[in-house]
């Protein structure tokens, strides 16, 4: 018999000391489709009707209770009068009609009143051995009424109750005997009219409270819930996005939130798709470019050959140049954008590098000079990489220059050892400089360019190959003109 781990008996243990039945399970997603099918609007509703019946009660109960006190406190004030009757009555004799009719008006076996170390009794039957219960109104706190209440109307006793209270005119204390089915009786009429009135106060008092409540809540609520699942089915529809109200208050914020996300979104989606597309587009031109370029590169191997000293002079630049634009076009092609490949770091001296970069300036219209000093300077970085990212940055130099027709315009290429181990390369121009706007967006792709035709792309490329080398590529505050600073590891 294999062996089992102590961790597998444990689960099997567990399993088998939980299970879940498939009742349990069914009557959870029975409660989870009902609360999803009641809504805000139906939740908010029961929490009001919720609250509002506890307010009732909280209400309801004491009234019920101080109405028996009440009705008790009445009573002993109409056995004062009768008392006061018989004490008018002092020295004649008191008929058993008249004792009658004052116990009757009470609603009372007995009175029972002390006053002046004496005290009188007023009854018409035998008095009982005992009493069911005694209510002394003279100390009566909140929670002993609502316990009488409460036994009153639900354990009530066939013994009357005796009922003592302050006395006045006279007397000290006066006590009477009285009958609880009546107090029962009255109770139970007070209550159930009471009820009613609560009902109807109650169910007003939740209907305005739910329609203010969904007004001011629930229906701004929906209709951000509305928008953001509109916005989801079509986020670069502009119309989809939320019209925020005057509101100042969370919701006001939240719609003012929302709209402002939704915006940022449809226009990062748009931007995206437009790239998605241009990435396509750059594949398709990269596929025929290289084409292109590989006949080209043909036709400069054959320069080669010539004896002309300027075509030679000239053919190594062209052949090596055909060659780097062939080897992006396969890397676009290849990974369906512009992926750069990693570095082959080496000691990479200055000076070559600097010496192709003056024939840029044959791409103005106007007088443009490149000047060049590298000194006898090496950085540890991708001969190739190097070279296309300071090729960028005087193209983009030169092209600035030709486009503000700057007199006596000037790109500056300048190496020197600014630190231990750390080489700097300036580049430089009297133009016209950047705009804030420009310098916001500077190595942002297909944005930094304040040039009309302009990609955007130059600036970026050149900080994503500095970058990948081990450097950085920044731009110095500078009154006129234009200066970029690249720093690179000694080579």
């Amino acid at each position: 018999m294999p062996a089992r781990s102590v961790n597998d008996v444990s689960v099997e243990s567990d399993q088998a000391a939980a299970p879940v039945s498939p009742a349990s399970v069914q009557t959870r997603d029975l409660l989870e489709r009902r609360t999803a099918r009641l809504g805000l609007s139906g939740r908010l509703f029961l929490v009001t009707v919720a609250f509002v019946v506890v307010a009732e009660v909280l209400t309801y109960v004491p009234a019920v209770a101080n109405y028996r006190i009440e009705w008790m406190s009445d009573r002993l004030a109409a056995a004062q009068v009768a008392a006061l009757v018989l004490d008018g009555r002092t020295g004649e004799p008191v008929s058993e009609a008249l004792e009658g009719r004052l116990l009757a008006g009470v609603n009372a076996r007995a009175i029972a009143v002390r006053g002046g170390g004496a005290q009188r009794l007023l009854a018409i039957e035998p008095m009982p051995e005992q009493v069911a219960d005694t209510v002394d109104l003279r100390d009566v706190t909140a929670l002993s009424a609502i316990r009488g209440a409460w036994r009153t109307l639900v354990a009530p006793v066939q013994e009357p109750i005796r009922v003592v209270g302050e006395g006045g005119g006279g007397f000290d204390r006066v006590e009477i005997l009285l009958d609880e089915a009546p107090l029962r009786t009255a109770m139970i009429d007070y209550a159930l009219r009471l009820l009613v009135s609560s009902l109807i106060i109650a169910a007003a008092a939740a209907g305005l409270v739910f329609v203010v409540l969904q007004v001011l809540i629930v229906r701004p609520v929906r209709r951000l819930a509305t928008s953001i699942t509109a916005f989801a089915d079509d986020p670069e529809d502009a119309g989809r996005i939320i019209a925020p109200s005057r509101r100042s208050d969370e919701i006001g914020q939240a719609e003012r939130a929302l709209g402002r996300m939704q915006r940022s979104l449809a226009d990062q989606l748009r931007q995206k798709r437009r790239l998605a597309e241009l990435g396509l587009a750059v594949s398709k031109i990269s596929h025929e470019l290289r084409n292109l370029l590989t006949g080209a590169q043909l036709l400069g191997d054959r320069l080669e050959g010539t004896e002309d000293p300027t075509v030679q002079r000239v053919a190594p630049r062209l052949v090596g140049t055909l060659a780097r634009a062939i080897r992006f076009c396969e890397a676009t092609l290849a990974y369906g954008r512009v992926s750069e490949r990693t570095p082959l770091l080496a000691s990479t001296p200055l000076a070559p590098l600097f010496a192709e970069l003056p024939d840029l300036a044959a791409l103005a219209a106007h007088p443009v000079s490149v000047e060049v000093a590298a000194a006898d300077l090496s950085v540890q970085a991708d001969p190739e990489q190097l070279g296309r990212a300071l090729a960028n940055l005087v193209r983009n130099a030169v092209q600035a220059l030709d486009g503000a027709a700057v007199p006596e315009a000037a790109v500056r290429v300048v190496a020197s050892r600014a630190a231990p181990g750390r080489i700097t390369i300036l580049v430089a121009d009297n133009g016209p400089g950047l705009p804030a706007r420009a310098r916001e967006n500077l190595f942002a792709p297909f944005q930094g360019s304040m040039r009309s035709g302009g990609t955007g792309l130059g600036l970026p490329i050149a900080a994503e190959l500095i970058g990948i080398n081990g450097g950085t590529l920044t731009l110095d505050a500078s009154e006129a003109g234009a200066q970029f600073r690249i720093v690179l590891p000694e080579g």
